[in-house]
């Protein structure tokens, strides 16, 4: 499998395949198929389960696969920013999981409560247990807003709170939150949390969209923003960080470094922040929240998350990086939010990382040996202004690895937005299926 298809498919959504009626992703490679009667359960339908769902069951077409998830809605989660800059709606991004489900594979739609891998099974949220040769973990992660003391997720579109990440209806109030702060003016804090999460360039996305946003109403004297770094750096990318901190500064965006948000007075409009030196209280009339995230109830309760390690506190599922197999339960892997890897928590990350596990499973089961590796190839197409992006790729390593010759990563550009914009969801549908 060639890496970075998920953008390159992308690109096809806004060129030939989109204009000219190709469908997303062009036609499937050749895979092979085994004949192997294995018992695989997939705990998730989210973005991963469901796109490795369709693999298998196409590569292992006598296996019994069983989806285990309560969700009956699916959400294009890359498509929350754009709620948030005004631009959708959140039934643009609202599926029915039940149009992803393969047929001949069994959905329980009930929550996983447990995962018993000493016995290979998992348990549901009315007590079935469900047996397994292989178990694909897939769970996704828990958005735990009520670890910032103060905060829960009924304040979204109050008191001047915004977070895109609760949701389509939490992103369509963080807007009118945002419409509104522009045009009254005052102080507006972004921030990210200390732990690994999802999409860790939205709130550097959100943080440019109200920065343009007042600049186009003629409203930028009128605003001071202030991004909060949870670190020494705005991002992990040694040149990304550099660029958007330039950016920053040419803008007027006030940089905080090692502020950490632990607290949140609605009603006073103050937030507190842990940093080296103590606590920090901060008056705000705009606050953008980003929760702490932390892999669900039922993984950190059991005994595949990482045991020692920077992984371990929140609970990731422990991984190989390439392989992302588990390295005491070799029958269990685990993919997307949930991994316990160092990158990989975005839909192009999945993209790759599902036909890695996909043929490393069809392999073993028809005795040849398992090859296929996932660099930490992570993607953000990273809105700098309404028109404009930089199309972020890197690996585990640091490394920049642009898909396309022609657009330059570090560049505000319009084909970067049109990517993120018109081609993205596209993508993204055709790889829940299994195709793109």
């Amino acid at each position: 499998m060639d890496r970075r298809h998920f953008l390159l498919t992308a690109t096809g959504a806004v060129s030939a395949g989109a204009m000219f009626g190709t469908p997303f992703g062009g036609r499937a490679e050749a895979a092979a198929v085994s004949p192997a009667k294995a018992r695989i359960v997939i705990a998730g339908a989210g973005a991963a389960g469901l796109s490795l769902a369709s693999r298998l069951r196409r590569q292992m077409p006598q296996a019994t696969l069983t989806l285990i998830d309560e969700k009956t809605e699916h959400h294009f989660q890359p498509g929350f920013t754009l709620i948030g800059a005004g631009l959708w709606q959140p039934g643009d991004v609202t599926f029915r999981n039940a149009d992803f489900v393969p047929r001949g594979v069994e959905w329980i739609t009930e929550p996983v409560a447990g995962f018993d891998p000493e016995a290979n099974t998992v348990v549901t949220g009315s007590g079935r247990r469900i047996g397994y040769d292989f178990l694909m973990v897939a769970t996704g992660l828990k958005l735990d807003y009520a670890s910032i003391e103060g905060m829960e997720t009924g304040l979204i579109g109050r008191e001047g709170i915004a977070s895109i990440y609760a949701g389509p209806e939490a992103a369509a109030a963080s807007w009118r939150v945002i419409d509104a702060f522009v045009d009254s003016g005052g102080t507006g804090l972004f921030s990210r949390p200390l732990t690994e999460m999802k999409c860790a360039g939205a709130p550097l996305k959100i943080t440019f969209i109200v920065d343009d946003l007042a600049r186009r109403r003629n409203r930028r004297d009128a605003v001071d923003l202030i991004y909060n770094a949870h670190n020494p750096t705005v991002f992990a990318v040694p040149p990304v960080n550099e660029r958007v901190e330039y950016l920053f500064a040419g803008r007027g965006i006030v940089v905080n470094h090692d502020r950490v948000l632990s607290a949140i007075d609605p009603a006073a409009r103050r937030a507190s922040y842990d940093t080296p030196e103590g606590t920090v209280t901060m008056d705000y009339d705009f606050i953008h929240v980003v929760p702490p995230m932390r892999a669900p109830d039922a993984v950190r309760d059991s005994p595949l998350p990482w045991q020692d390690g920077p992984l371990a506190a929140d609970g990731w599922v422990e991984a190989d990086r390439a392989t992302l197999r588990h390295p005491r339960y070799a029958n269990v892997f685990a993919l997307g939010d949930v991994a316990g890897v160092p990158r990989g928590k975005t839909a192009a990350s999945v993209k790759l990382q599902v036909p890695v596990v996909a043929e490393n499973l069809v392999a073993e089961t028809m005795g040849r040996e398992p090859l296929a590796a996932f660099d930490g190839y992570t993607s953000c197409p990273l809105i700098t202004r309404y028109g404009r992006a930089m199309l972020i790729e890197f690996d585990y390593e640091d490394n920049l690895v642009p898909s396309f010759p022609f657009i330059d990563p570090l560049e505000e550009l319009w084909v970067s937005w049109l990517i993120e914009e018109k081609g993205l969801k596209g993508a993204y549908r055709a790889m829940l299926r299994g195709r793109a």
